[in-house]
């Protein structure tokens, strides 16, 4: 966080469940400021009701494209002191069987729509000395069977994240990187219905233990940063 005395401003994307959820409620509760990433217009009306005080913005990490133009329509942020990227899609199958159609939306929603948002906030980002944290994922570190496009699209925003790193170190940007294992979240319920498994939360990680990653990471002194943590669940 910078050292100017006024409350933090964070925006952050998958704010409606999970993990983006449970981030949004902690930095809410000690008095930040918060801007919501909704899809579409209902879904901000969703959030500002699930957030009372948090700002929303509307813009649709599916077509990361439009971005820009959605954007440039609306009001933001004059700075930034994160941005997180914690919004996600999977759908698993072998690479024999996913289609164009799957890589892409995958590749979209969990690639090139977090390039483009970090594109399009790090004007407000470097006045603030602000900090990007991507919620990557195990999958980001290792690939396993039936999971090809998801950890490719995790293996690329690995890679984003070291670049980012290298490149706006000098303006005083810090970049970090959260692996969290299997996390009792709405997405982990479809993978395992994908999966054909039965779902029990309290095997995971919950969402919350993966918030106090994040803003252990956000809350570190300047002049250090966390650039990578993975974060598994006790045997």
């Amino acid at each position: 966080m910078s050292t100017h005395t006024s409350p933090a401003t964070h925006l952050i994307t998958g704010a409606g469940s999970g993990i983006g959820a449970a981030v949004a409620r902690r930095l809410l509760d000690r008095g930040d400021v918060l801007w919501l990433l909704a899809r579409d217009a209902g879904r901000a009306k969703e959030l500002a009701a699930e957030f009372p005080g948090a700002h929303t913005v509307v813009g649709d990490l599916a077509e990361p494209e439009r971005l820009s133009w959605a954007l440039s329509h609306q009001t933001l942020p004059d700075r930034l002191d994160s941005l997180q990227h914690i919004a996600g899609v999977v759908e698993l199958g072998s690479v024999g069987d996913l289609t164009p159609k799957v890589w892409n939306a995958t590749l979209a929603a969990n690639l090139v729509a977090p390039a483009e948002l970090t594109r399009l906030l790090l004007p407000q980002l470097r006045l603030a000395q602000g900090h990007v944290l991507f919620v990557n994922s195990g999958a980001g570190l290792r690939t396993n069977g039936e999971w090809g496009a998801y950890a490719a699209s995790k293996h690329g925003l690995k890679a984003l994240a070291d670049a980012l790193r290298w490149e706006e170190s000098g303006n005083g940007l810090r970049v970090t990187s959260v692996y969290p294992g299997r996390t009792a979240t709405p997405m982990q319920e479809k993978v395992h219905r994908q999966e054909g498994r039965d779902y029990d939360p309290e095997r995971w990680i919950t969402p919350d233990a993966v918030a106090t990653t994040l803003l252990t990471a956000l809350d570190l002194p300047r002049g250090s940063e966390v650039t990578d943590l993975s974060v598994r669940p006790t045997a």
